[in-house]
């Protein structure tokens, strides 16, 4: 079965081309000319990844990614035109998974699409466990204490790279080149918020980590 994308953009020429793209690539392609029925196919039709503009009519992309985020763990990808780094960690700041700065290349935004969409294939029973965290691989859940923690996608692919490694040290770059892909085209900002992110969830005292640590002027590690 193929994977489904929703596209929520008002610019209809690449409106048109994107969905051209996708469904040339094997998607499945729903569109959205507005955030409020953007929302709306989002809701009742589930689709596996959502490619968002930020400047939108109705609601802007950064409120319908807000909502998205609040009731589901759907991957999204965030389209801005601005170019402004403020616009990029806003999104990302919101939940979104990743973003593309217009103009774009088709073929960049095909291999974002295809990062997010990748899923890993862990063996049935691999469980990584620190403690009172405890995460599966086949299930792709995580509990803390015996309660199932709500994580984003590339959240659990973040922790389980690091957790799977323990002890070892990772560069921004080697967990952007895993995780986003050797195509992607972003600073290291992106690994710092999935990072906070991961710590206010799992860590005691995130200002203080126990478990995904700091190697100043290397990067990050799991010490569990």
């Amino acid at each position: 079965m193929s994977n489904t994308v929703l596209v929520v953009e008002d610019e209809p020429n690449l409106l048109m081309a994107l969905k051209y793209t996708l469904e040339q690539e094997g998607y499945d392609t729903l569109t959205a000319v507005d955030g409020e029925s953007g929302l709306r196919i989002a809701q009742s039709r589930s689709p596996d990844l959502v490619i968002l503009d930020v400047m939108l009519p109705s609601l802007d992309g950064f409120e319908v990614c807000r909502i998205l985020r609040r009731q589901s763990n759907i991957p999204i990808l965030m389209l801005t035109a601005r170019g402004e780094e403020v616009d990029r960690v806003v999104g990302l700041e919101l939940g979104a998974d990743d973003y593309v700065t217009k103009p774009f290349n088709m073929r960049e935004l095909l291999a974002r699409v295809r990062n997010m969409l990748r899923r890993s294939s862990p063996g049935d029973d691999e469980v990584i466990r620190s403690g009172n965290l405890k995460i599966d691989l086949a299930s792709h859940s995580i509990t803390l204490d015996d309660e199932d923690l709500a994580v984003k996608p590339r959240e659990f692919s973040l922790i389980s790279l690091l957790a799977a490694n323990r002890g070892r040290a990772f560069t921004r770059d080697q967990i952007l080149e895993r995780l986003w892909g050797h195509d992607y085209i972003g600073d290291s900002r992106t690994v710092d918020v999935h990072i906070r992110w991961l710590r206010e969830k799992i860590e005691p005292e995130p200002s203080q980590p126990r478990r995904i640590v700091t190697i100043r002027g290397v990067g990050y590690r799991f010490d569990g």
